[in-house]
């Protein structure tokens, strides 16, 4: 099992109301994404070669988190198809859950400007986070 992605909220991250404002979500979904990616297939990933897209996002607001709270991010595999994969986030704060998400990656191959299937080498690691 892979341990959360633990986020430190910054005092940048809050809006006037004190709580973490809904755009700063997308940024820590993507912290979680390459901490679970290092966990799954290594840091030595060759991003430029082997390259992934980012083409949607979606953020379920539950309730807000504060400056000094100190959330955690469960990233789960969703679905796999051919050529992309959807990634879920629980966004949770002392066991509670706070956020909830997804987002849809496509892998992608640079130098032709192509999607492509999706890498062996992730259908085999995603097997790790299927929820």
């Amino acid at each position: 099992m892979i341990k959360p992605a633990k986020i430190q909220v910054r005092f940048r991250d809050c809006d006037m109301m004190g709580h973490v404002n809904n755009a700063v979500y997308l940024s820590y979904f993507e912290q979680a994404r390459m901490h679970y990616f290092e966990e799954l297939i290594g840091a030595d990933w060759d991003y430029k070669k082997d390259g992934i897209l980012l083409v949607k996002n979606e953020v379920e607001y539950l309730k807000p988190i504060l400056l000094h709270d100190l959330p955690e991010i469960i990233v789960y595999l969703v679905e796999i198809g051919e050529k992309s994969f959807t990634l879920g986030y629980d966004v949770q704060v002392n066991d509670e859950i706070r956020s909830k998400g997804v987002s849809k990656l496509v892998c992608f191959d640079f130098k032709s400007q192509k999607s492509v299937e999706v890498y062996p080498r992730m259908k085999t690691a995603f097997q790790k986070i299927k929820k």
